[in-house]
């Protein structure tokens, strides 16, 4: 093993081609975190804005300039065998009687090479490029061939063992989250906590939230209210106990109001700023304040956008897998208001429990219903009219029996959380833990041979 510049087994490609208006070109791309190079798609010439690029061959070492810190870097793949490049990738050569190809796939995902790369790299913080002199006479420790090969062997063993526990670990998150799926399943079918006979019937608490409602739409002016359907029995997707009743969200609940969309900043608000927030600040069951847009300093706020504890939001528009998705706001500390994605369902504080609504639109056995109500041309942009959410069909409990509900499912999800931030410390300590194995046999020196 001895020092090593990198430019004694890299040597720079440079094979330039004139891009031509009729002829369809390959192009590549090359992700950071060292995760592969591969085809980016494939574009007729006349659209190609760089017409002088070079070609890339399959078994180079392909590195981005800019983002090579970031672990943009790998070795090219037969896919990309005859694919253009701009002068923003670099392609080299890799002399096989010194290096290993797989070797230095293995070296390059290593911390010390990020390092060099690193150190290569100059210019402002958001747009450092590598500097290639810097980098080809970086030296390295470079075993000979045949230590290479030991090397390679040595981490394929260890990788495995590391991947297993990977494994194991991914599948340990899909449990929790398939158990907190059940626990919602279970909450909304009367199944999460017991019934008790004592309880006032929910046909007398929908009787009760009907006559707030009526009471409420008479003392405001406008237009009535539209009458919902009854529901039918083919709508009713599973059995309840007998002290719940079925009825439509729009039956229980005052209304429902969007919020507005301003010009904003990028950033999250800060102290008294006002921020609007993103849908991704709903997720199932917990609100995060902290996904939100700060907003002009001249934007006047409207008392009816803003959040407050114990709302119930439900995003409605965006692609398909975040909409539909409900929380209860709890513990707000941000000054925030509703964007035009999200919005808000109005109910009576007394007679119904925020969480579990919330808790209801959420369960997998109602989500079919909900995924019915959306319209759009794909699944990157669908929404849910105001109109359509009132129509959802819901299950009521008696009130006593909700809070009993709600307190149980709190103890259940705190479970979960517990159990999924212990799963990720785990993934986090397996992969430092792999980086030290690798980076200890990358290092190792063979035994008889100096350094």
């Amino acid at each position: 093993m001895r020092l090593t510049k990198i430019g004694e087994f890299l040597k720079r490609s440079k094979i330039p081609i004139d891009i031509e208006d009729d002829i369809e070109y390959n192009r590549v791309t090359i992700r950071i975190n060292h995760n592969g190079v591969s085809l980016r798609d494939s574009e007729i010439g006349k659209k190609i804005g760089t017409k002088k690029q070079f070609i890339l061959k399959s078994g180079q070492f392909i590195v981005s300039k800019i983002d090579a810190r970031y672990g943009a870097f790998g070795i090219a793949p037969d896919e990309v065998e005859g694919a253009i490049i701009t002068g923003n990738f670099w392609a080299y050569d890799v002399d096989k009687k010194k290096v290993n190809i797989e070797w230095f796939n293995q070296f390059t995902n290593s911390a010390d090479f990020y390092d060099i790369c690193e150190r290569a790299s100059s210019g402002i913080t958001h747009r450092k490029y590598l500097d290639e002199k810097f980098f080809l006479n970086y030296e390295i420790l470079l075993p000979n061939v045949d230590e290479q090969l030991i090397q390679i062997e040595k981490i394929k063993s260890q990788k495995n063992s590391f991947s297993e526990l990977s494994t194991e670990l991914t599948h340990q998150l899909t449990l929790v989250k398939k158990l907190r799926q059940q626990i919602l399943q279970d909450a909304v079918q009367g199944k999460l906590v017991e019934q008790n006979k004592n309880d006032e019937p929910a046909s007398e608490l929908l009787k009760k939230i009907k006559a707030a409602l009526r009471q409420a739409q008479g003392d405001k002016k406008g237009k009535k209210e539209k009458e919902l359907p009854p529901i039918k029995p083919e709508e009713i997707p599973f059995e309840i106990p007998e002290n719940w009743v079925w009825c439509r969200l729009g039956e229980i609940i005052y209304d429902t109001e969007g919020g507005k969309s301003p010009n904003c900043l990028h950033e999250p608000a800060k102290d008294n700023e006002w921020g609007v927030i993103k849908t991704t600040a709903v997720q199932e069951m917990y609100f995060l304040e902290n996904e939100n847009k700060v907003l002009p300093s001249n934007f006047i706020v409207s008392e009816q956008h803003k959040v407050i504890e114990g709302d119930i939001l439900i995003t409605r528009a965006g692609p398909k897998n975040r909409v539909g998705i409900v929380c209860c706001v709890e513990n707000l500390t941000k000054n925030l208001i509703l964007s035009d994605k999200t919005i808000r369902i109005k109910h009576s504080k007394k007679l119904l429990f925020s969480k579990f609504i919330a808790l209801a639109l959420n369960s997998p056995l109602i989500k079919p219903f909900i995924e019915q109500k959306m319209t759009g041309m794909a699944d990157s942009q669908v929404n849910i009219s105001q109109d359509n959410m009132k129509g959802f069909p819901i299950p009521l409990p008696p009130l006593l029996e909700q809070k009993r509900i709600v307190q149980k499912l709190d103890e259940l999800m705190q479970y979960c959380h517990s159990l999924e931030a212990s799963i990720k410390q785990s993934q986090g300590q397996n992969e430092k833990l792999l980086q030290q194995v690798l980076r200890e046999a990358l290092r190792k020196e063979p035994v008889g041979e100096e350094v």
